[in-house]
């Protein structure tokens, strides 16, 4: 009923379809069409039509792709994987890397290699497109474990896995990953567990990540240049999360997440109608600002007043010093006003008749 009622407010040459219509979620008027769709789009996926649910999500990235004010990109993978649309994925990722950095995403680092991994099982392709995509799939998974190591183990817990003796007693992987990473990170990396760990239950899926887990320990005990440099950008990066992503974290409503949001966050009033408002709003109307009644009005202007509200018995207040001169002036004009207030109040005034009987006589029924 919502999207019926803010689709009837569209204008006549705005379309969804066309893909090249924009809304920007600076102005409120604008908020309500994006958190209609984004519920729309979490009740389609929890009544198992990820489909569905996954065109509605391209249809809001569609809306704002630069600025991205819900940030669906942390969840467009999810919906991608649980559609089996891996082509999809795998060619946006190859499409915006270059200008969007989508490796850097926690959500698309893991969950690009496991579209490849998908894609290498799917027997309809040639035997040289599925060894491709099996090289591709393990090399990007190796990648993703060594720039983000604190996913690993809480992926494990979520699916009850129990790591091996080398794993679980290897630094890398160990309870120093999640404690020495900065916040912002540590909310992107609970966001994406908590949300598709169920993915990676597959026992074939954790076949092969148990063999790159093992390769990587492989690169990280040769002390590889690549671990030391991923170190590097953890440290530098993700030091503040943006603001669209603590609005997607609250929208989402995921308790691994929300149990990572900052206290700034936290501590703030958080309206369900407009969840972090941006602080750059563009605000299209202002309330108009109420006349000042002087403070010394007597009691009959008050009287008059609470019955008529727009009765003013002394009028604007000057503002040229000419007080004293127009005292007497102030005062005629005050009386005629009263005079006139009284007039029109005692002519609006009707009064009702009482009811009439059409047999005042009776029916001689009664004694």
């Amino acid at each position: 009923r919502a999207l019926y009622s803010l689709e009837c407010t569209f204008h006549p040459v705005f379309s969804l379809t066309s893909g090249s219509c924009r809304l920007d979620y600076r102005r409120p008027e604008n908020r309500a069409f994006y958190l209609a769709l984004f519920k729309h789009l979490m009740f389609l996926e929890k009544r198992g039509c990820p489909r569905t649910a996954l065109e509605f999500c391209k249809l809001i990235l569609s809306l704002d792709p630069e600025n991205d004010p819900l940030c669906v990109l942390l969840m467009i993978d999810f919906l991608s994987l649980r559609a089996r649309e891996y082509a999809f994925l795998t060619r946006m990722f190859q499409e915006w890397e270059s200008h969007r950095n989508l490796s850097q995403l926690p959500n698309f680092a893991f969950s690009v290699p496991l579209a490849y991994f998908f894609l290498s099982q799917q027997e309809e392709h040639s035997e040289l497109e599925l060894s491709q995509a099996r090289q591709r799939a393990a090399r990007l998974l190796q990648l993703a474990l060594i720039m983000f190591p604190s996913v690993l183990m809480p992926l494990l817990d979520h699916c009850s896995v129990q790591p091996d003796a080398r794993v679980a007693s290897h630094s890398f992987f160990g309870l120093n990953a999640q404690i020495s990473q900065p916040p912002a990170l540590n909310q992107l990396t609970s966001l994406y567990v908590g949300r598709t760990h169920s993915l990676w239950k597959d026992p074939a899926v954790m076949a092969w990540l148990e063999t790159n887990v093992h390769e990587v320990l492989r690169m990280v005990d040769a002390r590889d240049p690549l671990v030391e440099e991923s170190e590097h950008k953890r440290k530098m990066r993700y030091q503040s999360a943006p603001r669209n992503i603590y609005r997607h974290v609250i929208l989402s409503e995921m308790k691994e997440a929300t149990a990572a949001l900052p206290l700034e966050v936290t501590s703030q009033p958080v309206m369900g109608f407009d969840p972090l408002p941006p602080l750059d709003s563009i605000i299209s109307y202002t309330r108009p600002e109420r006349t000042n009644h002087p403070s010394n009005e007597s009691t009959l202007s008050l009287f008059f007043r609470s019955l008529l509200p727009n009765f003013n018995l002394q009028g604007d207040i000057r503002h040229d010093g000419d007080e004293e001169a127009g005292a007497g002036q102030d005062l005629n004009q005050g009386v005629n006003r009263l005079m006139a207030a009284m007039r029109d109040m005692l002519a609006n005034i009707q009064f009702q008749e009482p009811p009439r009987d059409d047999n005042p006589e009776g029916d001689g029924d009664w004694d």
